[in-house]
């Protein structure tokens, strides 16, 4: 095993003797721009005086001195992962370590960025889960909390962030100073932050609770400062720090909240405590849906509980980590409900969340929502949707199971008596039972620690006069995971009222078991019945064949945006189980995508009929319908309000259906000023749009290309015409894109993934179809020497989905079958792909039975 995987055991071994107090850290950010020096001294108890040894992943160590002493030969005790240190004194010990860092351009560690329009560098740190020893030398584990004194030698025209207040500079020689930042509070190794260089944009502040004002500021790079929407950031932040003060009864737990939208980000966001890094592309350059507004809102709440659930109390080894994550989406849904103006977030919770989590709870891979988490490798692949949404949907469940004012007491009394420390699951348990009088045992076993999404199904009787003589509801689970869980949940009855469907009746109750009687609706009549109305549980609904045929032609009819969301879920999870044919599902979104009003949603259901007009399509009938859900797309795009949101997310659905000839003159009239759509201004990132489609069909070349770029010679331009020329329709193209990421390891993360995305934009697969045998042979390799996220960027990227079936599946297995030794995180990739590409094949012979 490498040194570099810290493994559980190992860290429970540490932290039963080893308790640390205080880091003291240097970094020189002026020395070259491969390279940055770092010292850091570490004051620490040891219970034992045992050996130990600190994490660094470092060019070169160049002194060591524990306790006042240098330890000779200090590369001798380095081994590229691990410092390994003599015997401790037993009680007080401090350690000092002095190295050469390397700057990382993979998103990992401290990254290094230079602006294509200034020159001017930027750096930041992301160092969930292990990379803080990329910049200094730590115990790299979430409970040997301490506080960080950061001081920073960088070109004195930077602005230096932190997680403490940023200080006045020092001069320290000529064009360079000196930031001495305070120590920070007692927090573990990954949350500490640094972000530096010519980061502009606007502050503000806001009055915590107990009367403290925090000072804020929203910051980008210097050429997209323009663009940073300071002000809204703010305000969204201002409504959550109130929000979350009450919910939680505990003040914000920091000094400042800068908040720093940084270049080449491999997430949409890090919890650093008051500073918190964001992906570029939550700066608006251009016109987006306001679906993305509404995603960079909630990511902005997401962050801010995490400085209360993660910073202020956190978990004690990653196992937890879904606690972590899952309440900060939880409590930011819940935030954007009740204090912004998305008041209908837990509909794009429903339809966006829960889906990827139900996708991701379905596949071979699935886990328990509390993993178990061996080793730093483990970790590393279980960021998916089971830690975020179904963790999320899973509390939601709990909220409505022992109630929200039990729920949240409960949460107070756990930050009462742990703030500051560190915790697992059982210590947020106890407090809820406590408040809420239930026994959670059995909830967290059959929740918590089990694999699997159940299938609620109604059985309906009715007398002859057709009210209902019988009602019931039937729990079902994978064979693969067969546990019944126990759902609160909500009955609503459906009738057609003067054209639309309105709810007359509805019923709250607790389901457990294969079969639960509902004698309460008894006697009652509706057109349609919803199981889990409300979407209070976690289960995939399946509707009685009377409820389906209404759903199926009056969704549009169903004022209920909640309710008609969930009649969108429930039909698509009958698409993914080949219960219904995917041309029906098409049918039905191009028949009432308009009925739709919320940004979030369109944006879903585009998505989806891109897939069963795609992928999800009878092979023979693909083609055809791909043209013609581009050919109504165009016309709903041309009939829509003008300059609205729906019309901007209809043109871009288009430009990525575009298929014919007709198609084309279309993208090229669109670019070319030529056609244009009512209030609609082709602005710069829509033009690139419209570039990369017109690319897929051979309706522009690299010449062309490059006159784009001269017009937009920045680094998201640049990035769009990476994406361009791969998806040009020649050979030549596709083996570029294939040798500039697979054979070469230049590219930084955001321009790998550029490629990729390129290389996958085909209307003929025939195109790419000779890489799937170079894939296989390659993944190995790929895996062994790049960093984990540039591997798996290649290896999930480049997996041959679309151009899928039986030959794709059979190299899979055969893969699997010669690489049972091959790391767990490149299997599970192998593992979702394959079974991503069967189901697609039972999705298609659904489609023409």
């Amino acid at each position: 095993m490498s040194s570099e995987n810290l493994t559980r055991d190992e860290a429970r071994r540490r932290a039963s003797f080893l308790s640390t107090d205080a880091y003291e850290i240097r970094l020189d950010l002026t020395t070259d721009e491969r390279t940055f020096r770092t010292e850091t001294a570490l004051r620490f108890d040891a219970a034992e005086a045992q050996e130990t040894f600190l994490d660094l992943i470092a060019e070169e160590v160049h002194e060591i001195e524990l306790n006042g002493e240098l330890l000779p030969d200090p590369a001798s005790r380095f081994d590229g992962a691990r410092v390994h240190l003599p015997a401790l004194a037993e009680g007080a010990n401090t350690v000092r370590v002095l190295a050469t860092g390397r700057y990382m351009n993979t998103g990992e560690g401290l990254h290094r960025f230079v602006d294509p329009v200034d020159d001017e560098v930027y750096l930041y740190t992301q160092f969930e889960v292990s990379d803080a020893r990329r910049m200094f030398a730590c115990f790299e584990q979430p409970d040997l909390k301490a506080t960080y004194q950061l001081t920073v030698t960088a070109p004195d025209h930077w602005r230096v962030i932190s997680n403490s207040p940023t200080p006045e500079p020092s001069a320290a020689g000529e064009g360079t100073a000196t930031w001495a930042f305070s120590p920070t509070e007692r927090i573990s190794t990954y949350l500490v932050a640094l972000i530096a260089g010519n980061y502009q944009g606007g502050t503000g502040e806001v009055t915590a609770r107990d009367g403290r004002t925090i000072p804020m500021g929203v910051f980008a790079r210097a050429s997209l400062a323009d663009h940073v929407d300071a002000q809204d950031v703010i305000d969204v932040t201002r409504a959550g720090i109130e929000f979350y003060e009450e919910a939680f009864d505990q003040d914000f737990p920091f000094r400042k909240y800068d908040q720093v939208f940084v270049p080449e980000y491999n997430m949409g966001a890090m919890e650093n405590p008051g500073a918190i890094t964001y992906v570029e592309s939550y700066v608006f350059r251009s016109d987006v849906a306001d679906a993305v507004r509404e995603r960079r809102d909630l990511t902005i709440l997401h962050e801010l509980a995490h400085m209360w659930f993660g910073d202020l109390v956190t978990m004690r080894w990653w196992d937890d980590l879904w606690l972590n994550e899952s309440f900060a989406e939880y409590a930011s849904t819940l935030a954007s409900a009740e204090v912004t103006h998305w008041d209908d977030a837990w509909t794009t919770f429903a339809l966006s969340e829960k889906s990827w989590a139900y996708q991701q709870d379905q596949l071979p891979s699935t886990h328990p929502i509390v993993a178990d988490m061996v080793d730093l490798e483990a970790v590393e692949t279980n960021f998916d949707g089971i830690t975020y949404a179904k963790g999320a949907s899973v509390l939601r469940q709990l909220v409505a199971y022992v109630g929200r004012e039990e729920f949240f007491a409960g949460v107070r009394a756990y930050f009462a008596k742990h703030a500051w420390g560190n915790t697992e699951l059982s210590d947020l348990l106890t407090e809820l039972e406590a408040t809420s009088g239930r026994n959670l045992a059995r909830w967290a076993q059959l929740w918590l620690q089990r694999s699997g999404v159940n299938t609620l199904a109604p059985v309906i009787e009715h007398d002859a006069d057709g009210a209902v003589s019988r009602f019931a509801i039937r729990q079902t689970a994978p064979a693969e995971h067969p546990v019944l869980r126990p759902h609160r949940l909500q009955v609503g009855g459906f009738s057609l009222q003067d054209g639309k469907l309105v709810r007359t009746e509805t019923l709250e109750l607790d389901v457990d078991g294969e079969l639960t009687e509902v004698p309460e609706l008894a006697g009652r009549r509706a057109d349609l019945w919803l199981l889990n109305d409300g979407d209070l549980t976690y289960t995939k609904v399946r509707l009685d064949a009377d409820s389906l045929a209404v759903a199926m032609e009056h969704l549009r009819d169903l004022e209920d945006p909640l309710a008609r969301t969930l009649l969108w879920s429930a039909a698509w999870d009958m698409v993914r189980d080949a219960e219904l044919p995917s041309r029906r599902f098409q049918q039905l979104v191009l028949a009432n995508l308009t009925g739709e009003s919320s940004s979030s949603v369109v944006r879903t259901l585009l998505q989806q009929l891109e897939s069963v007009a795609g992928p999800y399509a009878a092979a023979e009938e693909r083609a055809g319908r791909t043209e013609q859900a581009a050919d109504a797309v165009w016309a709903l795009a041309q009939e829509a309000e003008a300059g609205s949101d729906t019309q901007l997310q209809l043109l871009e659905s288009f430009a990525r259906l575009a298929r014919t000839t007709e198609h084309r003159s279309t993208l090229e009239g669109l670019l070319g000023g030529g056609i244009a759509l009512p209030g609609r201004e082709i602005d710069t990132d829509l033009r690139w749009k419209l570039v990369i489609s017109l690319a897929v069909l051979g309706g522009i070349d690299a010449a062309g290309i490059d006159e784009q770029l001269a017009a937009d010679d920045t680094q998201s331009g640049r990035k769009h015409a990476l994406t361009a020329r791969a998806a040009l329709p020649t050979e030549v193209a596709k083996a570029k894109a294939w040798r500039r990421t697979v054979e070469k390891d230049t590219l930084a993360n955001e321009s790998v993934t550029a490629v990729v995305q390129g290389f996958r934009r085909v209307t003929d697969e025939t195109l790419i179809a000779p890489y799937r045998p170079r894939y296989f042979e390659e993944i190995s390799r790929i895996w062994a020497e790049r960093s984990n996220e540039i591997a798996t960027r290649l290896v999930s990227g480049y997996f041959p989905h679309s151009y899928g079936g039986q030959g794709v599946l059979d190299a899979a297995d055969q893969w699997l079958a010669d690489s049972e030794d091959a790391p767990f995180g490149l299997r599970r990739i192998i593992i979702e792909g394959r079974d991503t590409v069967a189901r697609q094949e039972r999705v298609r012979a659904a489609d023409v039975e």
